[in-house]
């Protein structure tokens, strides 16, 4: 049975390309649904179908964790869980602090999946004073007054922004300035930070404009068809009433 269990530590020292860390968590997401279903080893070739890459680009990632399959058999599963996810850092606790508890923030604190993948929901923060001690989640809603001194306490180093755009910067500043060295941003804003401090943003509209832009495109592509299909019919037509010659009569009278 392959366990990938072959370790190359020179190659971590080298560090994994920013590319290969994007794709662990879809590696991670493909594994852990496998796990659940009490499946022990999968191919490179299911995996990467999976986890929607390529096969040969897996492979390429996963020697620079140092796993490698067995031919004919393929990875271990389990192992291959606990090995990404010690690689994403994930087999410790993450507290995490959400900044913005409208709609968005309150749905992000509602969701189930963070403590499954080791973050721990440690404080929800809100600028107004009527949120403060709301339960959102189970969890009161402490005002910005205490950001400081939450993040301190709990030892935070992931903020959540989930504000307004013109209070995220000075929120992000806030944060980094106790400490806080990444931050997922929500705000519809791109966000100033210093070296050694990394954001990643997520903005909802953005997506949404990008599968616009590809559904115009589909339906440009279907009208272009359609208008194809249409001319060659007129051809075929046209071509139908004319002689071999093309303006003779296919049929002379007799």
């Amino acid at each position: 049975m392959a366990t990938g269990r072959t370790h190359r530590p020179a190659t971590r020292s080298r560090g994994i390309p920013e590319a290969t860390v994007a794709r662990l968590p879809l590696y991670l997401r493909a594994l852990t649904a496998l796990s659940e279903r009490s499946v022990p080893t999968v191919s490179s070739e299911e995996l990467a179908a999976a986890a929607g890459v390529n096969s040969a680009k897996l492979r390429k990632d996963f020697s620079y964790l140092g796993s490698y399959g067995t031919r004919g058999v393929g990875y271990d599963v389990e192992y291959l869980v606990y090995q990404i996810s010690r690689e994403l850092g994930l087999t410790q606790d993450w507290p995490v602090v959400i900044v913005g508890i409208g709609n968005l923030g309150a749905a992000l604190a509602n969701y189930g999946g963070f403590a499954s993948r080791g973050f721990r929901v440690a404080a929800l923060i809100d600028a107004d004073p009527a949120m403060a001690g709301k339960p959102v989640a189970g969890i009161p809603v402490q005002h910005t007054d205490e950001l400081e001194k939450i993040i301190k306490d709990n030892g935070v180093s992931i903020g959540v922004i989930a504000t307004p755009a013109g209070a995220a910067q000075p929120v992000c500043d806030r944060l980094v300035a106790a400490g806080v060295t990444s931050i997922l941003n929500f705000a519809p804003t791109v966000l100033s930070v210093p070296d050694g401090v990394d954001v990643r943003k997520v903005d909802l509209s953005i997506e949404l404009q990008i599968l616009a832009f590809h559904e115009q495109r589909k339906a440009g592509e279907e009208a272009a068809d359609a208008e194809g299909t249409t001319a060659a019919a007129a051809v075929r037509k046209d071509s139908a009433e004319q002689g071999p010659d093309g303006d003779v009569p296919a049929v002379m009278p007799a």
